[in-house]
């Protein structure tokens, strides 16, 4: 250790004074605190860690324990937090196997004779998503729902020529439309939204009309961001002539409600961290895009297939990797060079675990659950369900006051109790959108309208 820079703020940097030195003065910089020098006075520490002792090891964990205790988690609170990332249960053996270092560890199976685990679990990935959509072709995955979209998006323009817009329900998670802003903005593509009717379901009368001859697809999330299912055959038959895009955010939703592709919709895309991957502060999760068997040629990442090798035994390959390393740049489909592969492992890890019964399972508890609290809160005195539409586990629920200060009541008896819609859709002020899973009880549920009922009282003294 004597190589090491002396003073206690170098003590965890691998290298020698002389390499410090080195690399400061290639970068212009006089010492390691400048590099900090962005970060206010007023928030730095340049003292020691006030940590009492000496104590063994035991003791001082003990103490860390006692102090973490002092922050509230979710851990803590009763949470009703949807949106797009939902608290569902992950089998215990999930974590487990992800650790196995033939997972952890892995890249990109260019290799498939020393890849066949890998390959074997991404092809039935796919699989899984196939069944779930009812359509034909998956890919091996993507970052996380909202850029599932946008490739969705880019995939139904490759189809056509001189067509410029795409149409894409207001009811869509925002922040998916936005991240499909952002993709397209210097693409001389023009995103035209629709709004919703009283219902809560997509405007079917302006979808119409939206579909001009310059559109390429029309996208539509079910349940939508405002947990309302929408009407699959409706939006087909008012866009007979466009690619139909389906966006799935509740993924377990297709554990009860009929797919989209039995529906007519060519493409489907989401997000799968409902599929025993934990909201884990935002991420990583896992997207997923499906597709009519004559658009496979057209899809971004890269497909698992199966075959037999020369000895007739089976076999796993990248069938298809339309990616900018493998071919000219200029005709790749796409520019992700990585993908969720091993959140995507976790993923078809659950979904072979639960099996179809247990999918329809959580489905089940999810809507009856939801439906349970529902009932609870519309027998509360001023409290509305403003979207009539039917619903999954997620729904719209409005009070005479700011929903901001009823949730942060609710805070205050260890309830999570929703997501303003106001940070989303400027107007609803009031309107906050509840999320039940498998996960919330009787006696959470019960907790939760008492407390709103209360948090109401109070609010009209």
């Amino acid at each position: 250790m004597s190589n090491l820079p002396e003073t206690p703020t170098h003590r965890f940097i691998p290298n020698a004074s002389e390499d410090v030195r080195e690399m400061l003065a290639t970068i212009g910089v006089r010492a390691i605190e400048d590099l900090f020098a962005s970060i206010p006075a007023d928030v730095k520490i340049d003292r020691l860690l006030d940590v009492p002792g000496p104590w063994s090891e035991i003791e001082t964990r003990r103490w860390f324990g006692q102090l973490a205790s002092r922050n509230k988690t979710a851990v803590d609170h009763a949470t009703f937090l949807g949106g797009g990332a939902y608290a569902h249960y992950q089998p215990a053996c999930i974590d487990q196997l992800l650790l196995r270092a033939e997972f952890l560890t892995s890249y990109t199976p260019y290799q498939p004779e020393v890849s066949q685990g890998t390959l074997q679990s991404i092809f039935e990935y796919q699989t899984h998503q196939s069944m779930l959509t009812g359509l034909d072709v998956a890919n091996a995955s993507l970052y996380d729902g909202s850029t599932a979209l946008c490739e969705a998006v880019l995939l139904a323009e490759r189809l056509v020529k001189n067509k410029t817009k795409v149409v894409i329900a207001k009811s869509v998670h925002p922040q998916y439309t936005e991240t499909v802003r952002t993709y397209v903005q210097n693409l001389g593509i023009e995103i035209v939204e629709v709004g919703w009717t009283s219902d809560g379901r997509v405007d079917g009368e302006a979808l119409r009309q939206a579909c001009t001859a310059d559109v390429f697809a029309v996208a539509i999330q079910s349940p939508n961001f405002l947990g309302v299912v929408e009407d699959y055959d409706a939006i087909t038959a008012a866009t007979a002539a466009v690619t139909k895009i389906a966006v799935v955010a509740e993924a377990t939703s297709l554990g009860i409600l009929t797919p989209p592709g039995e529906h007519g919709f060519d493409i489907c895309v989401g997000e799968g961290q409902a599929w025993g991957v934990p909201t884990q502060f935002g991420g990583p999760y896992v997207g997923f895009m499906v597709v009519r068997d004559a658009l496979k040629r057209y899809m971004p990442g890269r497909l698992v297939g199966e075959t037999v090798d020369v000895d007739g035994r089976r076999a796993y390959v990248l069938t298809l990797a339309t990616r900018e390393q493998h071919i000219r740049r200029g005709k790749a489909t796409s520019n992700i060079c990585s993908n969720e592969a091993l959140i995507a492992l976790a993923a078809n890890m659950y979904l072979s675990l639960m099996g179809k019964e247990g999918l329809r399972e959580v489905a089940t508890q999810c809507l009856q659950k939801a439906a349970y609290l529902r009932q609870k809160l519309s027998a509360i005195a001023s409290v509305t369900l403003p979207f009539a539409g039917p619903t999954y586990n997620e729904f719209v629920v409005r009070t005479p006051f700011p929903a901001a200060g009823i949730l942060g009541d609710l805070e205050h008896e260890k309830i999570l109790g929703g997501i303003p819609l106001a940070q989303f859709y400027p107007g609803h002020d009031n309107d906050f959108l509840v999320a039940v899973t498998e996960l919330n009880t009787r006696e959470q549920i019960d907790h939760y309208a008492a407390a709103l009922s209360a948090a109401i009282s109070r609010k009209r003294r």
